[in-house]
């Protein structure tokens, strides 16, 4: 059965790589490939989709379409991609550029057509085939930093058209243009207790095991001495020859006397499995040291696709009066490869290091549902929240509802909930379930229902109702009042909530709607006057913000401008 499971692992590699055309997209920029970021890189709660192309650290640097094909969706947003454009193409795949600074002309007019309509900056385009084909080669976009993005660069990948899955962009020939001879590299091992009556080399918690680097660019492992069912987790990273940023590694394999166990690959995956990547690592090892070593097993199995499915899951059981050899095998998609030999020996000497839980009175089973309430608050935990067992820290202490569980990995929303029957009705429409971390207070999003206000949230910490009654704030970048701004291409404005956060940005000229685009890290706002909606001579402006909980600021200036070139 392992056998037939080996053969179908590798039939299935070489499917993947024969299926995708190998000279039909072509590279979305015209500087010399460099990756800041690959496909499959382990991000915070998420696999990163795609390419992140290094452009050269700036902005405006002309985007190109890959392929043939149609804009079939535009979306503008603060947060994620930014301002993005998809392209279908007809051979079935989609390709997706973001964080970009601008449009072409045509898609731009197509664009703000929509914005002002809806009277939004941030919009949900969806396109059909004949309203903005496109040509390969043909210039789409300049290069941006809008969204998420944490520096200039171009967020590039490929999607399966039908079914919206995300595939590696190297099967498509781009292997061709990213040299990559360098190994991967293994920075350390550990070896994970499955149950607490496992022993690894006298201790019952993970153990990092020592290295030591061959000639040939191998790794011998020191003899790992056990009792009972482990498991390996490494740390490792991939680098290429054009670039020394650590990207995420293709392929990992683990043999057991020679038998495949436990195998994935970053081939293709769906956006519903993101979350996984808290499963895959070394949770809580990652939220105290930053590090994210990837488990070759799994103790509790997950549905993560890129994951091969054999027998036990990477557990391997150490009994007594057996001597074992592990394989470990980190490869890139040239194949270029990292191993470890791990020899692994049965040992009886009982545990000088032990155990170490903290338990509380609430234990929870990651299969089962639960509801607790402490003063005025509840906690509802729905079935499938956590992928394993765990001891909840939970208590209210003055009317603070405290979660302290930050190295517990959480997968989908729990619900959080307090009762407030004495504030007004005024009051509680000013009023939401605020997260305080680091001294410092953060808005979620909050329903209420008569005397009840509830929260749906993935993140632990300490949470409190709390009231916001200011208003945002709104400061121009430089006095117009009165004065004649002929030459300024924007109007720009910084705005900023403390409290609850800003919801809403709307600009008026002579009373009519304007797009101004927001920049959340910057927290600035701009109106373009190539919009065309400025008036002759005199100008009246006015700016509306409002928060999350209904308080608004306005501001008022005017202004004078002329069209008339010179």
């Amino acid at each position: 059965m392992k056998i037939i499971l080996f053969l179908v692992f590798i039939s299935a590699s070489v499917f993947s790589q024969n299926q995708y055309p190998k000279d039909y997209f072509g590279t979305p920029l015209e500087i010399p490939t460099q990756l800041s970021g690959n496909f499959g890189e382990l991000r915070p709660n998420h696999f990163h989709a795609g390419f992140d192309y290094k452009t050269q650290k700036k902005e405006g640097l002309n985007v190109f379409a890959s392929a043939d094909g149609y804009v079939s969706r535009i979306k503008i947003s603060t947060f994620g991609y930014g301002k993005a454009i998809y392209i279908t193409h007809p051979n079935g795949f989609t390709t997706v550029y973001g964080h970009l600074k601008s449009l072409n002309s045509a898609i731009e007019s197509y664009l703000k057509a929509d914005q002002y309509k809806e009277k939004l900056y941030e919009v949900d385009l969806y396109l059909k085939p004949n309203q903005l084909p496109i040509k390969k080669g043909e210039i789409i976009a300049l290069s941006g930093n809008t969204g998420g993005s944490d520096g200039p660069h171009l967020h590039f990948e490929i999607r399966d058209s039908q079914t919206e899955k995300i595939i590696n962009p190297l099967f498509f020939g781009f292997d061709t243009v990213i040299k990559d001879t360098q190994q991967p590299v293994i920075t350390n091992i550990l070896v994970y207790p499955i149950d607490e009556n496992t022993v690894i080399n006298k201790s019952k918690n993970p153990f990092m095991a020592n290295l030591t680097l061959q000639k040939d660019g191998s790794f011998y492992c020191d003899k790992i001495l056990a009792n009972g069912k482990i498991g390996f987790g490494i740390n490792t990273f991939d680098l290429s020859d054009l670039s020394w940023d650590r990207n995420g590694i293709y392929k990992v394999e683990t043999f057991l006397n020679g038998k495949i166990i436990f195998g994935f690959q970053f081939d293709s995956y769906a956006f519903d499995e993101m979350r996984y990547v808290n499963a895959l690592i070394d949770y809580s090892r990652y939220k105290i040291m930053g590090q994210r070593v990837q488990k070759l097993f799994m103790k509790t199995p997950f549905p993560l696709s890129i994951i091969k499915p054999y027998d036990n899951n990477g557990i391997i059981n150490v009994t007594q009066n057996t001597n074992q050899i592990c394989r470990i095998e980190v490869s890139d998609f040239n194949n270029n490869k990292t191993t470890i030999t791990i020899p692994i020996e049965n040992s009886l000497e009982p545990a000088i290091d032990t155990l170490k839980v903290k338990k509380t009175k609430y234990f929870i089973k990651s299969n089962k549902e639960y509801n607790f309430e402490k003063g005025n608050w509840t906690l509802y935990i729905p079935k499938g929240t956590f992928y394993d067992d765990f001891y909840l820290n939970f208590d209210v202490k003055a009317n603070t509802l405290v979660l302290d569980n930050e190295n517990i990995p959480v997968h989908s929303n729990f619900v959080i909930s307090i009762l407030d029957s004495i504030s007004s009705q005024k009051d509680k429409e000013k009023m939401f379930i605020g997260s305080i971390q680091d001294n410092k207070t953060y808005y979620n999003y909050t329903k209420l229902k008569e005397n009840t206000f509830t929260s749906y949230t993935k993140n632990w910490g300490k949470f409190i109702l709390m009231k916001d009654t200011v208003s945002p704030t709104i400061k121009i970048s430089k006095n117009i009042e009165g004065k004649w701004i002929s030459d300024k291409k924007t109007i720009e404005f910084t705005i900023n909530d403390e409290l609850s956060g800003i919801k809403s940005y709307d600009g008026y000229l002579n009373g009519n709607w304007i797009l101004f685009e927001y920049d959340y890290k910057s927290k600035k706002m701009f109106h373009n006057f190539d919009d065309g909606i400025v008036a002759e001579g005199k100008n009246d402006l006015k700016v509306v913000v409002t928060d999350n909980v209904g308080n608004s600021t306005i501001f008022e200036t005017q202004f004078f401008r002329s069209q008339i070139k010179k």
